[in-house]
């Protein structure tokens, strides 16, 4: 195989690499696609010391698709690290909620009900349908650290409110628990949407 051929079949391997992720992050019962991407790699480490009899055309070829398997890599480990912490809808993501734990691993500041200047916004219920004002109060707070953080909130305060009682119930289900916190906070300038399992 001619050095065109195997970078055309990296470009190939990679494009569907690419997609053969996404797939894997929108559906929990794929598994990721470990075989193809050792193919990816492989290619990439062939060429990686520009032996071979490779052109300038080649090189520059491949440092591009190099490149751009790097940055595909990165954001499909941060979406694996997100995946393994408990999370799978998009809406998830959408709504940029960081995580589960169990209270007793929680350590640090505790508010309530309120929104406070210097620490995050947290509240829980046990049934978010006959809690609404706090739901209420919940998006408003997502929707203030949002806007002071320069980022936009999707979606309208009755698909928080579904999003939420889904969640909801998935925790309790999951950890077995009574209730669940939320909590608002604004880290290295992101805003976080943290969901807690309280005993």
């Amino acid at each position: 195989m001619t050095i065109d051929e195997e970078l055309n079949l990296l470009e190939s391997h990679l494009r569907r690499l690419k997609i053969e992720y996404e797939i894997y992050f929108s559906n929990p019962q794929k598994k990721p696609p470990n075989d193809l991407e050792w193919k990816v790699v492989s290619l990439l480490r062939k060429f990686s010391d520009g032996g071979g009899g490779m052109k300038l055309s080649h090189r520059f070829r491949y440092n591009e698709m190099a490149q751009r398997y790097a940055i595909y890599s990165d954001l499909w480990r941060k979406k694996g690290r997100i995946r393994e912490e408990g999370y799978r809808r998009p809406q998830d993501a959408l709504l940029s909620v960081q995580g589960v734990r169990e209270e007793e691993h929680e350590h640090g500041h505790k508010v309530y009900g309120v929104a406070h200047q210097d620490g995050p916004f947290a509240i829980d219920w046990a049934d978010p349908k006959s809690e609404h004002d706090k739901v209420e109060k919940l998006f408003s707070a997502l929707s203030e650290a949002k806007k002071k953080a320069g980022e936009n909130l999707s979606g309208s305060l009755a698909s928080f409110n579904s999003f939420v009682q889904k969640k909801t119930a998935e925790i309790k289900k999951q950890y077995k628990c009574e209730r669940v916190e939320y909590s608002v906070d604004i880290a290295d300038g992101k805003v976080k949407l943290t969901a807690r399992a309280k005993t």
